[in-house]
């Protein structure tokens, strides 16, 4: 069992940047792919990115290239969402979530075993 605690959440202004970080529980945490996904108001919740078991290999959604990037420090149990360029769109509950075997930014959302209660993010124009 993992347990999976985001924060970092609020608001900022267009173009501005935020850091999000998810602590996970348990020892084997350097043995999940790590990711986040997010849910606009009005839409269905979306794939940002995920990192692998290392840290070594990334993928992002289209949207978000070159404007966010995901790492994990695996001696503290907690992967990191570091957003800059921020847009209006942007703004959304962002989830922290492990898998065992999905990477990448096309699996369905059953792959992802945990996630996290969730943490709002919000771009004011």
């Amino acid at each position: 069992q993992v347990q999976l605690v985001e924060s970092g959440g609020g608001l900022v202004q267009a173009g501005g940047s935020l850091r999000l970080s998810c602590a996970a529980s348990g020892r084997t945490f350097s043995t999940y792919i790590m990711g986040w996904f997010r849910q606009a108001p009005g839409k269905e919740r979306e794939p940002v990115t995920t990192i692998d078991r290392s840290g070594t290999s990334t993928y992002y959604a289209d949207s978000v290239k070159g404007r966010f990037t995901i790492s994990r420090d695996n001696a503290k149990s907690t992967v990191y969402l570091q957003m800059n360029s921020l847009k209006p769109e942007d703004t959304a509950v962002y989830y922290c979530v492990a898998s065992m075997r999905c990477l990448g930014v096309g699996c369905p959302e059953e792959e992802y075993r945990y996630w996290g209660q969730g943490t709002q993010v919000t771009v004011s124009s």
